[in-house]
């Protein structure tokens, strides 16, 4: 008997750039049942009065007629305020630096919008322009896996799996990377090659899409109102200057404050108090930690064996998208973990996700609670630690459904 296989459904996500664009492309031509699908996230226009989101649903539309599938767009803007705006401004009044990045991937597209590819589209996939990896691979689809890996990309410049590292194991196990294998080079001249002229050239998008060319400071003025406090140098414990607000400044950030023979820049932030202690240089040691708490770690696969049995595990770790790994060991902590790093790292940022490496493996992430700074002026007083444990337990902040109503376009 001839057993005919079943042609596979993959939603792909395509955003009007060139990443997304020759996924599909990809996509297309293993033969897959493709459809595309536009995200709407946030509705807002820029400085000269233009919406980005207007001309990258025009460009993605366009790259599913070259490509000959069918094309989609769904309205999640509602949702994102939701789930992921608001727990970022909440962040932010509570002194911490959270990663919207890292929370959209989290709630929108490996959530909302994978139930949508599979309950309004019928997927049995879905795909995005990611440059990543993992153990399924685009040709593995026939054959149920077990846990998946999330694995680096080729290109290790361009490596997106930061942003992908609080992914669920159910959302990884069916998700395909098409273009994780190939350079940012190669993925242009496929697109060159293959009809895909008008976003071959595209420039990549950068930053964080609702600010645009804003400043920061000037941008969070709008929905968190000022309460200012004082710049303390943390070498002298005076008064140096006044700000505006804690909701306005980052860890590392250069801080203008005048008559100074050096620059001052952020130490650390004490919310209860709205004081901001200031070092003076930017190699000052109190912007310096070599250890730090975190919330409970999410593991992408499962938690690493070594961790289990041994309590501490050996790894590598960034907290940054463009930092180079840093050698780590992490150790379980009655919250969480506590991460004690080879080298001193600059401005490690309560709300920002520590993310761990083995090798090529993505293997998960924790937030950062608090930095252990050699005896300087600690981040936050045990009350504010305290509550931003309670922040970050999953029972806080659960992740969303489809909300009942939300209207898909």
């Amino acid at each position: 008997m001839i057993v005919i296989k079943r042609i596979r459904r993959v939603v792909c996500g395509v955003s009007g750039g060139v990443d997304s664009s020759v996924a599909a492309l990809l996509l297309k031509k293993k033969g897959y049942d493709v459809v595309g699908v536009f995200m709407k996230n946030w509705d807002g226009k820029d400085e000269l009065g233009v919406c980005q989101s207007d001309k990258d649903v025009e460009v993605a539309e366009r790259t599913c007629k070259i490509l000959n599938i069918p094309f989609f767009e769904v309205n999640f803007v509602k949702e994102y305020w939701n789930h992921v705006f608001e727990n970022l401004l909440q962040d932010y009044q509570a002194g911490l630096t959270p990663n919207p990045d890292i929370l959209c991937n989290y709630h929108i597209k490996f959530d909302l919008f994978f139930d949508y590819a599979k309950e309004k589209l019928g997927a049995d996939f879905v795909a995005t322009g990611h440059y990543a990896r993992s153990s399924l691979g685009i040709n593995s689809v026939e054959t149920e896996s077990e846990n998946t890996k999330l694995l680096t990309s080729r290109d290790d410049f361009k490596d997106q799996t930061f942003f992908l590292s609080h992914i669920k194991q159910s959302s990884l196990k069916k998700t395909l990377f098409p273009i994780g294998g190939l350079l940012k080079s190669e993925v242009r001249k496929l697109a060159s090659d293959n009809g895909l002229e008008h976003v071959s050239n595209r420039q990549d998008s950068t930053g964080i899409c609702f600010i645009g060319r804003r400043n920061f400071q000037e941008f969070i003025s709008e929905y968190v109102p000022n309460n200012p406090g004082p710049f303390i140098d943390v070498d002298t414990d005076e008064e140096v200057g006044q700000h505006l607000g804690i909701h306005m400044w980052t860890l590392g950030q250069r801080c203008r404050i005048g008559g100074c023979l050096k620059p001052y820049f952020v130490a650390s932030k004490q919310p209860e108090t709205r004081t901001i202690f200031v070092a003076s240089g930017t190699n000052h040691p109190a912007l310096f930690s070599n250890a730090f708490l975190s919330s409970t770690p999410h593991w992408i696969h499962s938690t690493p064996g070594e961790l289990q049995e041994n309590k501490t595990f050996d790894c590598f770790f960034r907290f940054q998208h463009t930092k180079p790994l840093t050698a780590a060991q992490i150790a379980v902590h009655q919250s969480g973990l506590i991460v004690t790093l080879d080298r001193p790292t600059r401005a490690l940022t309560p709300g920002q996700y520590a993310v761990f490496y083995s090798g090529q493996e993505c293997l998960g992430c924790a937030r950062i609670v608090q930095n252990l700074n050699n005896g300087w002026h600690n981040c936050m007083t045990e009350t504010s630690i305290s509550s931003m444990y309670d922040r970050f337990s999953e029972g806080k902040n659960p992740s969303p459904s489809i909300v009942p109503g939300a209207k898909f376009v």
